[in-house]
């Protein structure tokens, strides 16, 4: 397992965090994937790891997509500068899968998953993501009342 749900930082709205912890299974799915592949090099194994990456993108496309929406809708101040940092991670997610598609190449995805994904999940989640759900909360909050 790469990554723990318990590492993952919490934020004031619920419905962030389960998807958070969403992104943690397909992650974690997806490095179980890659290392069955390196034990075992074969087309099976290649396509798994290739179907779990896509899950991952696809989730990640939509996870986005939602939290954008929201912030469009309540005009969050910040959310041209959270959505350019969104569609810089997606377009590396694209990069990297098409990347492993042409090559079949590990390394380059282990490195970023192991080395350069849980912090800057980290860090997203701490700084933006948690100023975000704050101002969401507050602002479905006012809408409700």
């Amino acid at each position: 397992m790469l990554l723990e749900k318990e590492q993952i930082p919490l934020v004031e709205m619920e419905s962030m965090n389960a998807v958070h912890y969403e992104d943690v299974d397909l992650i974690n799915h997806l490095f179980e994937a890659l290392l069955a592949y390196e034990k075992n090099v074969n087309d099976t194994n290649a396509i798994e790891v290739e179907s779990a990456f896509e899950a991952w993108i696809l989730h990640t496309v939509a996870h986005f997509q939602k939290e954008e929406e929201q912030m469009r809708s309540t005009q969050f101040p910040p959310y041209p500068m959270h959505k350019g940092v969104h569609d810089a991670n997606l377009l590396l997610l694209r990069q990297l899968f098409a990347s492993w598609q042409k090559s079949r190449e590990i390394q380059p995805l282990k490195i970023y998953l192991i080395e350069e994904l849980p912090m800057w999940l980290t860090q997203h989640i701490q700084t933006m993501d948690t100023v975000t759900a704050r101002y969401l909360k507050t602002a479905i909050s006012t809408v409700h009342v």
